[in-house]
């Protein structure tokens, strides 16, 4: 198979391009130096071109998610699609189902998305799911900030056996890295209390929420994982919390990256950057959390940006979510993963008028605009519990028209004005920042930029072109273009085939499932394995022989080797 894309408008900042016209050639499923004239044309005619989306942080498969759809049978009837001779039927808005999450995505131009978080016992349901979701690659993240073993290892300082451990959960999960949720705080939940800082002691364990992120860090690194640690602060969702996110991010001073990407990345931070005491005096303090990133190298973050309307809030923090549903007399659902983690899931409705939403809004939003570098914060609405990832284009819309956002900021409650600093920022960022945000930093980021997020010879074809002519249109004006430009791709090529055109599902290729495979001395492995053995003995519930995902899980895998050097950004 071979295609050409000629006369783009190509954003590709991995490579240096900024607009230029440039012709992108396609050969299996993998961009090259050039084709052969018998190839099939694209004549983007000066149109926006960039590789594929690529969503480092979103709710899409696993067990939260369908308790999430069951919390919200009215969402079903939202969106609704019936089937065609190419799509099966699909509907939801916050928490879509399988095949809505596959179309809806490419159909915004992105080719791949990671959930965001599984525990292990619960990978098999996560794997099936992403098994069902269409033509994007994805992966997962593995939970193991509560884990039993890990904080046994973290209590003994035997790093090496908490390397074994994460190895092989990654290889129990398939997952893709470390996830790390209220570190402590899961395990807690499960005799009703929570951790309240970095250096409250986990009891029966005695550690500390710092040291199992320190340690985690660590062992990421002695497996040179391509992907660092993906924290959940501490204290989400408590007026203050942003102290916690500057000393969780202080943390990784202590440790020295195995490759060129960050050892932390922070999640989410709209729900981490609240500044104040109370809801009376709450406030955003993301100019901090910014202040912090433009003059640290080893940190980087997503936006997690709020959307007015109908969300579906889930995280493996269940303390947070038992206290959204008192606050809000919402809904409630609670899930306990013995030995592991916990989590929860409420429906909730952002409004523009209740000032705690009007300020979370500006959040995001501040945090993406007063950071220098787009490398380190990932355009992102932590789907669904931010909002839906649908609306991307709207958040991409408002970080590039200042037009736009000052005239959101006249519908929404007062206390934006006072409590956060969105009415007097008027930078813009441009098509190269959008690609950063969207492509090249996530794929960065993820360590897949061998790959992914950029549109150099080797990369993967996964291509989306927008019907915008960057030299024809000012998006500080014409925002509202922009944000129809990036709802509905005139094209998108997944693999070298193109599966969107004009906005419609044109191809259902099964996208690849990455996990990464990472190992230790088989000595290591064997030593750690007796501590597992005894914990399935004495406190699980199911078996060690049905815990693990296996092959048949995964049918189109793509298999990671931990420790290899990824491509260096210039």
């Amino acid at each position: 198979m071979e295609l050409l894309i000629k006369n783009g408008a190509v954003y590709d900042p991995f490579n240096g391009i900024a607009g230029d016209k440039t012709d992108i050639s396609i050969k299996d499923g993998k961009i090259v130096d050039k084709v052969s004239s018998s190839a099939s044309v694209i004549d983007a005619g000066g149109r926006l071109v960039m590789s594929g989306g690529v969503d480092a942080h979103s709710h899409i498969a696993g067990a939260k998610v369908n308790v999430g759809r069951i919390m919200r049978p009215e969402d079903t009837r939202s969106g609704i699609k019936p089937r065609t001779k190419i799509t099966r039927p699909y509907t939801g808005y916050t928490v879509p189902n399988v095949y809505a999450m596959g179309y809806r995505y490419a159909q915004m131009g992105y080719t791949t998305v990671f959930e965001a978080a599984q525990a292990i016992m619960k990978a098999r349901h996560t794997h099936e799911e992403l098994e069902e979701i269409p033509i994007i690659d994805k992966g997962a993240l593995t939970l193991f900030g509560s884990n039993w073993p890990t904080m046994d290892y973290v209590r003994e300082k035997n790093m090496d056996k908490l390397a074994a451990y994460v190895a092989w959960g990654l290889l129990a999960s398939r997952g893709f890295g470390i996830k790390c949720v209220n570190p402590g705080g899961g395990e807690m939940w499960g005799f009703g209390k929570n951790v309240t800082g970095l250096d409250d002691v986990v009891p029966n364990f005695d550690v500390t929420p710092a040291q199992i992120i320190v340690s985690l860090m660590k062992a990421n690194e002695m497996l040179g994982l391509p992907h660092s640690v993906h924290l959940h602060c501490n204290n989400l969702g408590k007026p203050g919390n942003y102290k916690t996110t500057l000393a969780s991010m202080e943390l990784a001073k202590q440790v020295k990256p195995s490759k060129d990407r960050q050892v932390l990345h922070v999640t989410h931070i709209t729900f981490n950057c609240w500044g104040g005491t109370n809801w009376g005096d709450f406030e955003s303090k993301a100019d901090e959390i910014a202040n912090y990133l433009n003059n640290s190298e080893n940190v980087t973050t997503d936006m997690g940006q709020l959307i007015f309307g109908s969300a579906t809030t889930m995280t493996a923090d269940g303390p947070v979510q038992y206290a959204n549903a008192k606050l809000l007399h919402a809904k409630w659902a609670n899930g306990d993963v013995e030995l592991e983690d916990a989590s929860g899931v409420v429906p909730i409705f952002y409004a523009r008028q209740v000032s705690i939403h009007a300020i979370m809004w500006a959040m995001g939003l501040e945090l993406a605009l007063l950071t220098k570098d787009p490398y380190k914060v990932l355009l992102t609405t932590d789907h669904p519990n931010g909002g839906p990832f649908v609306n991307y284009p709207e958040v991409i819309a408002l970080l590039m028209s200042n037009k736009k956002r000052q005239e959101e900021i006249k519908t929404l409650h007062e206390a934006v004005h006072k409590r956060t600093k969105i009415p007097g920022i008027e930078r813009e960022l441009d098509f190269n920042d959008i690609a950063i945000m969207t492509r090249a930093g996530s794929a960065k980021v993820l360590g897949l930029l061998d790959t992914k997020g950029h549109l150099g010879v080797g990369a993967d074809a996964d291509i989306s072109i927008y019907d915008i002519k960057p030299d024809q249109i000012d998006p500080s004006v014409e925002h509202a273009k922009i944000k129809s430009a990036f709802q509905s791709a005139a094209y998108t090529i997944k693999g070298g085939e193109v599966v969107v055109k004009d906005g419609q599902i044109t191809a259902t290729p099964m996208g690849r499932t990455f996990w990464v495979d990472a190992t230790v001395p088989e000595e290591q492995t064997e030593i750690m394995m007796k501590d597992i053995r005894m914990k399935f003995k004495n406190y699980y519930s199911i078996s060690l022989a049905n815990y693990m995902v296996q092959d048949a899980y995964v049918t189109h895998p793509k298999v990671v080797k931990a420790g290899v050097i990824p491509v260096e950004v210039s």
